[in-house]
């Protein structure tokens, strides 16, 4: 981190606010969490690695969507209450430092330990005496209480806590005021001081033990990925038996509580549930069968779709469209989207292949419009709300039912008098 481009570092002398750093601040669990904190009183200063993110940023605009940003980044700017920069010396300046990096993992899917230490290295050496160190990121069990131990080995005073990050992409600012926040310190000091700074947002805070926090974040979102995973093996189920999945799931869940966690069928991917579900499997000596069965049916859905396809069409003459090509509607984020699996898939079948997506740029995608026209079948790959009621002339394989043209109506009788 040579390069050092800020803004807003101008802070009025005698100002008391509590400052916090924010590493990793210009990304998705970064960025939301230092503009709600800097809209709640905090002085923040986010660290990047992107020169080009922190450019962006300190112009007061975003480089993702994010609820609510567009208008309170530019005020919190103007304010002086929160600033960017690619130098890691800044943390020097800050009584808390929270932790946002991406949890490296290694071609196994297995976390990098030794990577997460050396970034980790080069943020405590800069530490001042008496801060408090806040790990956001999704990490391996035990390490927190690893970094504790290293702390101390090298007699550094810094107190240090782990703080899962449990928002939804795109609508963070709201959900870390409504949201309890998990927190486990490896000290009480340590406790009570990062709750305090979560408690500046409105949230309510518990506290676990640092491994059970770590395990906390992991369940979360290997229980999501696995819940994606029995519905989508139900839907092949239903699919090879000429019986319509979304039918049955709209009757079995209608006015029945026990159901009302039955999740729908579709594309279940993104930067966290499968990589988080693989973590936590290798945390168990890869005994997690549970999660490496769910990620044989998520990682495959997109072949179904494309067999599905083949049992009723040519596709070696035919134009495909995949529409979508983020891992989920209404979002900008492509990160490990299965559309593009699905997409290379179609490659080897199809004659030709075209994709679209309205928020992400590609030079490679298409207009919507393009799409539809040049398409002989279409392929719904994220449901973004544009897309809804589409009017499209061509087949279509929407896993998710999301489509007017796709979704399924059930009609339920009244009971008779007697």
């Amino acid at each position: 981190m040579s390069q050092s481009i800020s803004a807003g570092s101008k802070v009025s002398a005698g100002n008391t606010a509590p400052t916090v750093a924010i590493v990793g601040g210009c990304g998705h669990v970064g960025l939301p969490l230092g503009i709600a904190l800097a809209n709640n009183g905090c002085r923040v200063t986010l660290i990047d690695i992107s020169a080009e993110r922190v450019a962006l940023v300190a112009s007061g605009k975003m480089p993702f969507f994010e609820d609510q940003a567009d208008v309170l980044l530019p005020a919190v700017l103007a304010d002086e209450r929160l600033r960017a920069t690619t130098s890691l010396d800044a943390v020097k300046d800050c009584r808390t430092v929270i932790v946002t990096i991406g949890t490296p993992v290694d071609e196994f899917m297995d976390p990098s330990i030794y990577a997460f230490d050396r970034a980790l290295d080069d943020i405590m050496g800069r530490m001042a005496a008496g801060s408090l160190l806040i790990v956001r990121s999704t990490v391996f069990p035990g390490v927190t209480e690893r970094l504790a131990r290293r702390v101390a080995d090298r007699g550094l005073k810094i107190e240090v806590a782990y703080c899962p990050e449990r928002i939804i992409q795109g609508y963070g600012i709201e959900e870390l005021r409504v949201l309890p926040q998990i927190i486990g310190g490896t000290t009480p000091t340590a406790a009570e001081q990062a709750a305090a700074i979560f408690q500046m947002l409105g949230a309510k805070t518990l506290e676990l033990s640092p491994i059970e926090a770590e395990l906390g974040k992991l369940f979360a979102n290997a229980f999501r990925y696995i819940s994606f995973s029995i519905a989508n093996q139900f839907y092949e189920i239903a699919e090879r038996f000429g019986a319509d999945f979304h039918r049955i799931h709209a009757t079995v869940t209608k006015d029945y509580p026990r159901m009302t966690g039955f999740a729908r069928a579709g594309l279940a991917a993104g930067p966290c549930l499968l990589k988080d579900t693989m973590q936590l499997g290798a945390f168990n000596h890869n005994d997690f069968v549970l999660g490496q069965a769910a990620m044989m049916v998520n990682e495959g859905l997109p072949s179904v779709l494309v067999q599905k396809a083949k049992q009723t069409h040519d596709l070696r003459n035919m134009t495909a469209a995949v529409l979508g090509m983020a891992f989920k509607g209404d979002s900008d984020d492509a990160r490990d989207s299965l559309s593009y699996k699905l997409r290379k898939l179609l490659t080897i079948e199809c004659k030709r292949v075209v994709c679209t997506d309205p928020l992400i740029e590609d030079p490679a995608f298409v207009s919507l419009e393009t799409a539809l026209a040049e398409a002989d079948i279409v392929f719904l790959g994220a449901c973004h709300s544009r897309y809804r009621d589409l009017k499209i002339d061509k087949p279509v394989i929407d896993v998710f039912n999301f489509l007017s043209q796709s979704r399924r109506e059930v009609t339920y009788s009244k009971p008779a008098k007697g």
